[in-house]
């Protein structure tokens, strides 16, 4: 009876993930690039300063990775506090390496990550190389899986600034782990084949295995290309038998069962017998209990193909065995939920009930999953539907707030233009009527001329005339408005000039840049306004000066009315008693797209600053 797929692959590649992360240590990189360990006996046998001796003392173990010797040295170096400058980095790196081989994440994230400043502020490039590959390999905690891509992207962009080949490699080969680690497949491979076109030096060794492993694993056991994963396994192997280098048991199991396991999944039984056994026969020290539970998975995974079911039990009792000799805490890492040896045993004693309930899990997977996007589908087109709603809600009310805006604009002007009517029926009356009636009084006035009192007489003609003169005045503005002859500046002016006589109040005017008209509209607008500032200071300032200020910025006119009387508080004014003709003004000013600003203190005076855009 067949054995489930899905465990072997999740035995195998627990195995191979474990195994990957423990060995692709680009610190040996770095301790070699330091000093060779023939340099290193040497120097600890001839240097005499006791500080550079213990350092060269702790090189030697960390190419070792004997790690109590590692952390008794950076100890003891470190409180003599005598290490040159230049090699502190250093002596920060290998306290990290220390807590990274012994598997303390957080500390070695810690060290690398000040190693790393240090050797920056030291201009270090190798120790900042080293220490990146370091932090690059710290456990992401955001994905709660290994390796770090912010930090990979910064090595891969100082390896290829410092143009060292070593962690070109290095970097590429990390992010094909980052990648594995997390499913994706595809950029997982794309990596790994980057890493591939390098030149490998001898202390690359490691990585050009591994990277052939990787690639092997992920088209056997996630893309289910058993051919293309035996393609770079045979050429592992190849490497392994022409290479001394590379010769150890430990790469001959890992190709040997890497070999069995593809045959296997291509059916070919001998060739995965053949490779399995082996790969059993190679007497290995490193996670024994581990590779064997590999071995005795897939030899029953085999046998039960072939249809030998008392071999195939033999091996799955023996597994169970492993198994249970086996640390609990490590294996829950890939198997524990696929653990179930009851099954197993069940499944080799009716391969048809097997299948069938193979066949009502996945139908089952299938409904599930089909419910799922129909639910993801609904609950998509809800929100969608909502949020239109809640669009064309708020396109309702700006359209609302838009029509209550220019019913206020127009009856703003409907304000205006019934003011200017009422002002030309006045000038009317007093040219059809008033005028009328003086001139008529001139007239019988100059009847008395001959009479005996032609000083009276004089004195009252010239009030007479004067009168008249002012009611001429007056009538004239009736056909476009009260200063449409004047213009605004000189309006101003004379209005400032009548306030003036009276020697309460001295008002100056003054104007930048005001040498042509304004639309007529414009000008008795911005005289209203300057009207209503002065009235305001004549009524409530108790001022003795003023100075309005007319300025044209060609797309902006700036009025400014300043005064020294008594000053209020401008937040009151406007926020509670709208007083002093503020709602008129502030209105009118709205009307005109502009701003307006008052800034005054008690006893400091007040100034008025108007903005409007032309």
């Amino acid at each position: 009876m067949k054995i489930e797929k899905k465990i072997f692959t999740t035995l195998a590649i627990f195995f191979f993930k474990s195994f990957c992360f423990s060995q692709n240590d680009s610190s040996y990189y770095y301790f070699d690039r330091i000093t060779p360990i023939e340099s290193v006996i040497n120097k600890i046998n001839k240097t005499e300063d006791q500080v550079l001796k213990d350092y060269f003392k702790l090189i030697y173990h960390s190419k070792l990775r004997n790690k109590d010797s590692i952390i008794f040295y950076v100890n003891k170096i470190e409180s003599k506090n005598k290490l040159p400058q230049h090699l502190r980095a250093k002596l920060i790196f290998f306290k990290a390496y220390y807590y990274r081989i012994s598997q303390n994440d957080s500390l070695s994230f810690k060290y690398h990550n000040e190693a790393f400043k240090t050797a920056k502020h030291n201009n270090d490039t190798l120790t900042i190389l080293s220490t990146l590959s370091g932090l690059s390999q710290s456990y992401d905690y955001n994905d709660d899986l290994p390796y770090r891509i912010d930090y990979l992207e910064e090595l891969k962009k100082q390896a290829f600034k410092f143009n060292n080949n070593n962690y070109k490699i290095t970097q590429s080969f990390l992010k094909g782990n980052y990648y594995l680690f997390r499913d994706r497949d595809s950029l997982a491979l794309e990596n790994y084949k980057i890493t591939l076109n390098y030149n490998f030096s001898k202390r690359d060794s490691t990585i050009l295995l591994n990277t052939l492993t990787n690639i092997g694993i992920l088209y056997n056991e996630n893309l289910n290309l058993p051919d293309s994963a035996l393609h770079y396994y045979n050429k592992r192997l190849k490497l392994i038998n022409t290479n001394k280098v590379f010769q150890s048991k430990t790469n001959y199991f890992n190709s040997f069962l890497n070999i069995g396991t593809a045959h296997n999944y291509k059916n070919d039984l001998d060739k995965a017998l053949l490779f399995t056994l082996k790969a059993d026969s190679i007497p290995i020290v490193e996670n024994v209990l581990t590779r064997k539970l590999i071995i005795k998975q897939n030899l029953s995974d085999i046998y039960t193909k072939l249809g030998d079911y008392k071999k195939a039990f033999y091996f799955l009792s023996e597994y169970n065995k492993l198994n249970d000799s086996l640390n609990r805490r490590e294996l829950a890492r890939g198997i524990a939920k696929y653990e179930n040896q009851e099954l197993r045993i069940q499944n080799l004693e009716s391969e048809a009930k097997r299948k069938q309930n193979r066949n009502l899990f996945f139908g089952a997977l299938g409904l599930i999953l089909f419910g799922s996007i129909v639910f993801y589908l609904i609950q998509k087109n809800t929100k969608r539907q909502q949020k239109l709603a809640e669009q064309e809600k708020a396109l309702e009310s700006q359209k609302l707030a838009t029509v209550l805006k220019e019913q206020e604009l127009v009856t703003i002007d409907a304000m205006i233009e019934g003011q200017e009517k009422e002002r030309q029926r006045i000038a009317n009356d007093l040219h059809d009527d008033l005028g009328g009636l003086m001139a008529t009084v001139k007239l019988h006035f100059n009847a008395l001329k001959d009479k005996e009192s032609p000083e009276l007489f004089d004195k009252t003609n010239a009030l007479i005339e004067e009168a008249y003169q002012k009611v001429r005045s007056v009538a004239h503005a009736k056909n476009s408005g009260v200063i449409a002859k004047q213009g605004l500046l000189k309006a101003v002016k004379d209005m400032a000039d009548k306030v003036s006589a009276s020697n309460t109040l001295s008002i100056e005017v003054i104007d930048h840049g005001l040498d042509q008209r304004l639309e007529n509209s414009l000008e008795l607008t911005l005289f209203r306004i300057i009207q209503e500032l002065i009235t305001n200071v004549v009524k409530h300032a108790e001022a003795s000066e003023a100075t309005v200020h007319l300025t044209n910025h060609d797309d902006s006119i700036n009025i400014m009315v300043e005064d020294n009387g008594k000053g209020f508080n401008p937040s009151q004014i406007t926020k509670t008693k709208k007083g002093m003709g503020i709602s008129s003004i502030d209105k009118r000013v709205e009307h005109l797209d502009g701003k307006l600003t008052i800034e005054s203190e008690q006893n400091k005076g007040t100034t008025i600053i108007i903005d409007i855009p032309i």
